[in-house]
């Protein structure tokens, strides 16, 4: 949806600031967030194994720690511009 089949996804083409782009990425974020709270509450337990065999505590455990290893880059990456470190 926001690269291109032929490139190289490491190249963030897709990567631009034009509105349209920004408000269709958080749109689909939202409905993606959306779509795991609902699975979440539905589930019967924390031990249920989707299709493809993964567990659902195991990809929540997997998303609280790929979300706080980006927020750690967004962190270093404030600490650049504003140069305030330890707060």
């Amino acid at each position: 949806m926001f690269v291109d089949a032929d490139d190289d996804p490491s190249d963030f083409n897709g990567a631009v600031s034009e509105p349209e782009v920004v408000a269709e990425a958080w749109d689909t974020w939202r409905a993606e967030v959306a779509f795991a709270d609902q699975y979440v509450a539905e589930a019967p337990d924390l031990d249920v194994v989707g299709k493809d065999g993964h567990v659902l505590r195991e990809v929540l455990v997997h998303m609280i720690e790929e979300y706080a290893r980006h927020n750690g880059h967004a962190d270093f990456l404030r600490e650049r511009i504003d140069g305030r470190v330890g707060q």
